[in-house]
């Protein structure tokens, strides 16, 4: 396959899913389904292994995020029901102030962010975005925008994220300075793709129809008297504190012992997320005067609007698999990677190139890293910590449709393919540019 009818295939792929969805509003999911059987039979894999690569992509994805999804939904759900959701909001708005909600839902991002995946924070919080934005009549974009950005950003550049560790390994770098490094480069990047793109593109975009995610946060009735700020922030971080624990059992435990492997399944994401939404079914349910009957009516009717969400998530994963296994997306990484460019660009090309033929930023970093990690211990005058970050960096680039968050952050803001293509995909890009920008600057005083 040459390098030209590669790109042009997965151009051609990309340009008809927006049309078919965004123009002729056809279903994304048939959409996504017979593109992804189209370029996989255009690029000449046998027939009889199309659609089990499709397969086998939607159910590796839906595997992990489908889980996070219904859990982090339920826990959602009850952080909303039980006015766990209304006391952040009163206790954040009242330290912030209403002209700095912005602001807020970021920091609060970067601090869920460190040691959760970005699909688990994004459903631990976004009932707290449509909660403000109800609360203080301010777009939902210019709350949920900051939000992601900071999710992404963590996700990206800041260890314990397993693609980040990978990256560690990759480079030989070490892990106090890249999370230093991190922080550092991650905050402006951050602020510069959240509150302040979130100022300017929001009032551009005018969300149309009802969102029957969003109507399960904010249309209840709100209860007298609320939850503590305390208890609620427990049981929101608690899946937090379980993951972090199991990111640090080899180091308070010694490995292969019954307590080290205990430490790594309560740390395990599902087990972290299922742990936390039992407790709230507790102290944000029972505790709270709900019945066992309300609170499983609540699991329920939850449920519901996540359907389409995870279809098209499983889709998108399908479509990242057909770009891998009809070998598009290795001959566009060799294309990259025959380019003569400095290493750390390089590396941020190479993450960008896997990001968008295959959608995964776990797997284009894991993927650019084994890639650049050679090449480094060759050069000379590069941090390999700048390494870590510009490969993190470049692993979110343009939020592409068979990303699962693309999809996820346009059924939950209720977007349009177009809509979100203008701010969630800008967002991702603004954090892939910025974050090579600054790594680059840093490159001037470190090595």
């Amino acid at each position: 396959m040459t390098p030209v009818f590669a790109i042009g295939l997965a151009t051609a792929a990309i340009a008809a899913i927006i049309v078919l969805i965004a123009y002729f509003r056809l279903n994304p999911f048939i959409v996504l389904f017979t593109v992804s059987l189209i370029l996989a039979l255009a690029a000449g894999m046998p027939p009889d292994k199309v659609v089990a690569s499709f397969e086998a992509g939607a159910g590796h994805v839906l595997g992990h995020v489908g889980t996070v999804i219904a859990l982090g939904t339920m826990l959602g759900k009850m952080l909303a029901e039980s006015g766990g959701a209304d006391r952040i909001t009163i206790t954040v708005s009242q330290a912030f102030g209403k002209s700095k909600l912005d602001w807020a839902m970021m920091l609060i991002g970067l601090i869920v962010g460190l040691p959760v995946f970005f699909e688990v924070g994004f459903v631990l919080l976004i009932p707290l975005a449509f909660v403000m934005a109800q609360r203080h009549n301010t777009p939902l974009l210019r709350l949920a925008l900051p939000l992601g950005a900071a999710l992404s950003v963590t996700h990206a550049m800041v260890p314990p994220h397993p693609a980040t560790l990978l990256a560690l390994q990759a480079y030989h770098a070490n892990t106090g300075r890249t999370i230093f490094w991190g922080i550092l480069v991650g905050i402006p990047t951050a602020i510069l793709a959240g509150p302040i793109f979130a100022r300017f593109v929001a009032p551009r975009i005018k969300i149309e129809g009802t969102n029957a995610l969003g109507e399960q946060f904010t249309n209840r009735q709100v209860p007298e008297k609320l939850p503590s700020f305390t208890i609620t922030v427990v049981t929101v971080l608690s899946p937090v504190i379980l993951m972090l624990v199991g990111s640090i059992a080899d180091v308070v435990t010694t490995p292969k012992t019954q307590a080290n492997q205990l430490l790594h399944f309560i740390g395990n994401t599902d087990i972290a997320l299922v742990l936390a939404t039992i407790l709230s079914f507790y102290v944000l349910g029972l505790a709270r005067g709900f019945s066992r009957e309300t609170i499983l009516r609540f699991t329920n009717e939850c449920l519901g609007p996540t359907a389409l969400i995870m279809l098209l998530v499983g889709a998108g994963g399908g479509f990242g698999r057909e770009l891998v296994d009809s070998g598009v997306s290795k001959t566009i990484t060799d294309v990259a990677l025959g380019a003569h460019v400095p290493l750390l660009v390089l590396a941020w090309l190479l993450a960008v190139v896997v990001r968008v033929a295959c959608g995964s930023a776990t797997v284009a970093m894991s993927t650019a890293s084994s890639i650049a990690g050679p090449i480094l211990l060759k050069a000379h005058g590069v941090s390999p910590e700048l390494m870590v970050l510009v490969t993190g960096a470049g692993s979110v680039a343009f939020g592409p449709m068979n990303d699962a968050g693309f999809w996820q952050m346009k059924e939950y803001l209720g977007l349009t393919v177009p809509q979100t293509i203008k701010t969630w995909s800008a967002v991702e890009t603004l954090i892939a540019f910025f974050g090579l920008a600054f790594c680059l600057l840093l490159a001037q005083f470190i090595s």
